[in-house]
């Protein structure tokens, strides 16, 4: 639990989860979030899923290079707000000291580094830090995504007809014959 609390309703619309504060770590917090992406309707490769996979992506990035400490993990926490539109993503570490800045820095036109936060700028409709109790910091970002339908559950598309797979050019299937998948 990083800055809310879930209870047994919400578990179908919330992920919360501990990682080891390493590559690996960040690397598992994005692909959990992608796959509750797609359990929520939002195929991997939609907009929506895919904005918020680089958002974990950034954040847990930097929750393992910015605000590891020793023998602490790093916490996700990702949450639905389907009426709303809304994936709120929250990152959790253990370093109070390094909270990023209220905007995201200008980065060297050749540098290597310090794009991630403007690229959490762009994707995310808003984005902060706030101290997390008893020690370390919260880094959110609040996503925006299709909203879901009356009536829709998780596992349908918010976006597409059941049975109906859209192109972007919006011919069903991708243009392909039925009953042919890539």
């Amino acid at each position: 639990m990083l800055t809310g609390t879930i209870t047994p309703g919400d578990e179908p619309f919330a992920l919360a989860q501990q990682f080891t504060s390493s590559p690996r770590g960040a690397r598992l917090a994005r692909q959990l979030a992608v796959r509750r992406m797609e359990k929520w309707g939002y195929p991997p490769a939609c907009d929506a899923s895919c904005a918020v996979a680089l958002v974990v992506g950034e954040l847990t990035a930097n929750a393992v290079q910015h605000g590891r400490v020793r023998g602490r993990d790093f916490g996700l926490r990702v949450a639905l707000d389907a009426a709303a539109g809304l994936v709120r993503i929250e990152v959790a570490d253990a370093a109070p000291e390094k909270r990023p800045l209220a905007a995201p820095p200008s980065a060297h036109p050749e540098g290597e580094s310090g794009r991630g936060l403007l690229m959490v700028d762009v994707l995310a409709v808003r984005w902060g830090s706030a101290p997390r109790r008893p020690i370390g910091k919260t880094v959110w970002a609040e996503v925006s995504v299709p909203v879901m339908r009356p009536g829709m559950r998780p596992g349908t598309s918010p976006g597409v007809a059941p049975g109906h797979d859209e192109s972007p050019a919006g011919t069903p299937n991708g243009g392909r014959p039925a009953g042919l998948s890539l």
